[in-house]
């Protein structure tokens, strides 16, 4: 959800909530993007991934009803408001696509047995939509949190995360793994995450001191349930039943050398891009945890690449966006499509001298195909999705 300039995100959902309940709102709560530093694609297969949270927030106003009644004002798309009972949740048949993301919440917490009354939800964010940055995982954890609080329960982040995730899934129509989620419930100030996407344990590592996480919107829009992402799983999962894994995850060097030639050549680059990104996060936190920026990069060159050709998940204009911020950063740092493709952003790591230059070269040199200049956002590494004050 993107904002304009002169509001928050927390005040255009309070202000929101007025004018549509005519009542202040009782609770706040706020969830941040995401931006997957290296590790795409890997978490459906099990694998590693390394994203980290960051300080663009959607941000959830609400109070409770009386009744089983849901509505729900969405500030940023025209002050549409939807409206649904609780026990009707699972039932989005005719519903706005933001509308599912909070149905399926509603449907999903409902179902593991906890509490959820009707209630007035306002709903403000500041992350662009469609541009990989998992606006609709923010946009889960904040629902999420807003529901805890007004009913009076506590949910563990990573219990939430799998909520979110069974919602995008299930109501949503996007067969998306976890890590979107999990980086929202889990971020830390400061910290990139590798997270091992299998049994879900997350290390925390501080970004090199000095280092700009720089996220660059093409403005090539993409919706990943109309893109080829589902059928990206598809030849993931075809590539472990071929190779008689129960996810990619569990392919080594052997089994590869001795197996991997017996698969159809697209299902097997697929799955040569599983295996090789999964493998360039572990090296990934090597390298970040001695502040290694020039070992960063090069990672982060290959991941692209890998994308590129193996995945066929970039386009032309991505491609020369990064090419073109690589060359800005040289050795000092790396470029690279981040999120589930077919558009969205760049996300570079470079030293903060070079953020100027960076602006500068992409203001001057690159155009999205209908036009137009893209935007670089200067981010930092944020905490978790929560309860606001």
């Amino acid at each position: 959800m993107t904002s304009t300039p002169q509001t928050t995100p927390r005040e255009r959902a309070a202000r929101g909530f007025l004018r549509a309940f005519g009542t202040e709102a009782q609770r706040l709560s706020r969830a941040p993007a995401r931006v997957n530093l290296i590790g795409e694609h890997t978490d459906y297969n099990e694998g590693f991934a390394m994203p980290c949270a960051i300080d663009r927030d959607t941000v959830v106003a609400a109070a409770p009803r009386d009744d089983d009644v849901v509505e729900v004002l969405a500030c940023d798309i025209g002050e549409s408001l939807g409206r649904f009972r609780v026990g009707d949740a699972a039932d989005v048949s005719g519903s706005p696509q933001w509308l599912r993301y909070v149905q399926g919440m509603v449907a999903v917490l409902k179902a593991q047995g906890l509490a959820v009354g009707g209630a007035q939800l306002a709903i403000a964010g500041n992350v662009p939509q469609g541009a990989g940055l998992s606006s609709s995982a923010s946009l889960e954890m904040a629902v999420g949190q807003a529901l805890a609080a007004l009913n009076g329960w506590q949910l563990a982040p990573k219990a939430m995360a799998l909520a979110g995730q069974k919602a995008e899934n299930v109501y949503a129509g996007c067969q998306c793994g976890v890590l979107d989620q999990m980086s929202s419930a889990l971020g830390v100030d400061g910290h990139a995450l590798l997270l091992d996407c299998r049994s879900l344990d997350v290390q925390p590592i501080p970004l090199p001191e000095g280092t700009a996480v720089l996220v660059i919107d093409s403005k090539i829009q993409r919706g990943l349930v109309d893109s080829e992402y589902n059928l990206r799983r598809q030849q993931c999962e075809a590539a472990a039943a071929g190779l008689g894994v129960k996810a990619l995850r569990d392919v080594d060097d052997a089994l590869w050398s001795r197996r991997g030639g017996e698969l159809d050549l697209v299902v097997r680059r697929r799955a040569r891009h599983i295996i090789s990104d999964s493998r360039r996060c572990e090296l990934m936190a090597v390298a970040m945890a001695r502040g290694d920026l020039r070992e960063m990069g090069r990672l982060m060159r290959e991941s692209h690449w890998s994308m590129r050709d193996d995945f066929e998940i970039t386009v032309p204009a991505i491609d020369a966006l990064a090419a073109r911020v690589q060359d800005v950063i040289g050795d000092a740092g790396g470029a690279r499509m981040t999120g589930g493709g077919f558009g969205g952003c760049v996300i570079a790591l470079a030293p903060v001298g070079l953020v100027d230059e960076v602006r500068s070269a992409v203001a001057m040199d690159y155009r999205s195909p209908d036009g137009r200049e893209a935007e670089v956002h200067v981010c930092a590494a944020s905490g978790g999705a929560g309860v606001l004050a």
